[in-house]
This record gives structure tokens, C-alpha cells and sequence, in this order.
């Protein structure tokens, strides 16, 4: 089964964790042992070999750098152009990883069509090459969709059109806290200002905004105001976990309405309730990767469909296996979720759209021009 992965931070493994993403995820780790200053060290899950392993072919891979105000006690930096700086090194190391042959980047209608097929997998039957023998798995570059999780290094709007020439096309205002467009989780407020002009550019650009992290007031707002393309790239539904970092069924709702994909996440605090940061475990809380699949679930009830929904792991987002599924030990075990979705009734159809058909259906749509 090919998987599309809609949320992977993979610059910031590779810059701020010092991962070499290019081995095996147990090479990772084992160098990693002994080291405490993060609290997932050897327990990373995601890498390139991973990646292919699993036939995850098609990821959607960001750029990340707070701002942070003096009295802000979130990480992050101290002048929006410092936090600029740090996403043009993990744009570098993205266009290190293309030149090594490791990754393609993917940003249009034509060469997401050309990825496609380069995974043949993905393509319909009908798409696919005959007689060209296509590479082997293990050499396939993995296709990334440039994402930025954050606005707040985007120092002014003017900024986004530079961004959407070396390749963003999707676009999260907030993350955690206040941000300098937009509040995010754990916080509240509207839209500020520059963040309504932000999505007038946006939405000039042709960039997808990513609902994900906006605190409640501002996703109102955004949607609202924003008629671009629309989609939520890792939440899950606050009926089952009840926390301002999920959706209320009406968000969804909208969401869906929008024609949105939401993808599910895999960090288990957002996937049971009751989770205590640094105390519980996979095991202790029968967190498995049934339980996303209830989120899934929860949302196809909504929908009436089962057209909105994929995977947006947010796998190694500052944890590893320690706050992951357990029956999870890379990222290669998405393979999984399709048996898992076929024993709940789930049709051949049906899982296809979950694992990636309906990203593909939202991008061939979002990039129609």
C-alpha cells in the first residue's frame, strides 16, 4: 500500500536533534544512546530507509522556528529574523537531501503527477509506465511537499512570496502559544492584523493553509476570511480527547465543508485521554494504533464518508516511542493501518482514500492551474 504522511519534521530531526536521516532508524538510535537532553533520544522512529520501508512515498515535510517574545517561556528565538535563519538551514538540508538523490520535492500539478508514477503504486492502473523499468524501492527519492508549521519567521508578509519561490505550498499561521499572525494551541484571540494580510497573500500565492495549531478564535476567523485551499495535516477530535490542540465536531464540520483532509496523528497524548507528560506509557494506557483509528473513525461518522480523513503522523515531533503507539516502532509500521481499517469493515475503496488517495484527490484540486 503507498502511504502519503502529511506532517513529518524532518529538518528539524536532522538541525536540531543532529540526526542522520539517511540510516536505518536503528543507526539512529543507536548512537543516541546515553544522551539525555531530549527526552525521545533512541527512540526516534523516522528516517529516509524508514520511510521506503514502509512505501511511504509522498510526505508533506516542514520548516519550523518560533519567535518568542521576552516573558515566553516556549523555545524558540529571539528576533523573527533569527527564527527566518534557521528555516532557510533546514531548507538547505532539504535541498542537500535532493542532491544526494535522497529526496524530490514536489510542488505542482506536474510533478506530483511525475512522483506518482516514479511510485507506481500510486498511479491508477491506466497512468502507469509500461515498459520503463522504474527504480527499486530502496533508491526511490522520497517526494516532499514543503510545509512551514508557524508563521513567525516570515518577518513580513512581503517574505511569503520569497518563500513560495524556493518552494513552500502549504502554510500552518501558529503553532504553540502566541505567535506574531496568530495565537495558537494553548492560548487564545483572533487573527492579528499582519495575520489577515498573511492569508490575503496566502491566498494570492495559492498556498494551502493549514488549520492545525490555530487556537479556536483564530480558526473562526480563518475560515472565515481564507478561500484557498484548506486542509489540517495531523489533529485528531476533541470528543475523544478533550483539549483546545483538538477539533470540536463543529470545526470538523466546517472543515469538511471546506473540502478539507484532516490527518491523524500518532502522538499519543492527543490520542487518549488522561495522558501525563513523562509519567505514562504506551502500554499503561492501551495506546495503540487503534486508537487513531478511532479519531479516523470520528470523523468519517461526521463526514458520512471516509473522503476527509488520512495520515498526518507528526511521528519524532519532539518524541519517539515513548509517546508513540506501541505497537509502533517506526514509522514503516503505517503498513498496519490498512489491515486494521479492513477488520473494522472498512472497503479496499475506502482504505485507499485513507492511506492516500484523498491527498492526492486534495492536491490535484488545490494545483488544478
Amino acid at each position: 500500500m503507498f502511504i502519503i504522511d502529511a506532517h513529518l519534521d524532518l529538518s528539524m530531526n536532522a538541525m536540531e536533534w543532529n540526526r542522520d536521516l539517511t540510516l536505518p532508524a536503528s543507526a539512529i538510535r543507536d548512537r543516541e544512546k546515553g544522551l539525555t537532553d531530549k527526552p525521545d533520544r533512541a527512540k526516534g522512529t523516522v528516517s529516509l530507509p524508514e520511510l521506503r520501508k514502509g512505501n511511504i512515498g509522498l510526505v508533506v515535510a516542514t520548516q519550523i522556528a518560533r519567535y518568542v517574545a521576552p516573558g515566553n517561556p516556549l523555545p524558540g528565538w529571539h528576533s523573527p529574523q533569527q527564527a527566518w535563519a534557521q528555516t532557510q538551514g533546514q531548507l538547505a538540508w532539504y535541498k542537500a537531501m535532493e542532491a544526494a538523490g535522497e529526496m524530490h520535492m514536489v510542488k505542482d500539478r506536474t510533478s506530483l503527477e511525475a512522483h506518482l508514477t516514479r511510485w507506481s503504486s500510486a498511479a491508477p492502473a491506466q497512468d502507469r509506465p509500461t515498459g520503463i523499468a522504474l527504480p527499486e524501492q530502496g533508491e526511490k527519492p522520497i517526494g516532499y511537499i514543503l510545509s512551514l508549521e508557524g508563521a513567525d519567521s516570515i518577518i513580513t508578509p512581503d517574505y511569503l512570496e520569497q518563500a513560495y519561490e524556493y518552494g513552500l505550498r502549504a502554510l500552518g499561521p501558529a503553532h504553540y502559544g502566541p505567535g506574531r499572525y496568530a495565537n495558537g494551541t494553548d492560548s487564545e484571540g483572533a487573527l492579528h492584523p499582519e495575520g489577515r494580510t498573511l492569508l490575503r497573500e496566502m491566498e494570492r500565492l495559492n498556498i494551502i493553509l493549514d488549520a492545525t495549531h490555530l487556537c479556536d478564535d483564530a480558526f473562526w476567523e480563518a475560515m472565515d476570511l481564507y478561500g484557498g485551499p484548506i486542509w489540517a495535516s495531523h489533529n485528531n477530535c476533541r470528543a475523544l480527547v478533550d483539549h483546545n490542540r483538538q477539533f470540536s465536531d463543529e470545526m470538523i464540520k466546517t472543515l469538511i465543508g471546506k473540502g478539507a483532509v484532516i490527518g491523524g496523528a500518532l502522538d499519543a497524548w492527543m490520542m487518549v485521554p488522561g495522558w501525563v507528560r513523562g509519567q505514562s506509557t504506551p502500554e499503561g494506557m492501551q495506546c495503540n494504533l487503534d486508537k487513531m483509528l478511532d479519531h479516523l473513525d470520528h470523523i468519517c461518522q461526521l463526514a458520512g464518508n471516509t473522503n476527509h480523513v488520512g495520515m498526518g503522523t507528526d511521528l519524532d515531533g519532539a518524541f519517539g516511542r515513548e509517546q508513540s503507539p506501541y505497537d509502533l516502532d517506526t514509522i514503516a509500521d503505517l503498513q498496519k493501518v490498512p489491515g486494521l481499517l479492513a477488520k473494522r469493515g472498512y472497503s479496499p475503496a475506502d482504505i485507499d482514500n485513507i492511506m492516500h488517495g484523498n491527498w492526492i484527490r486534495f492536491l490535484r484540486n488545490a494545483w488544478k492551474a
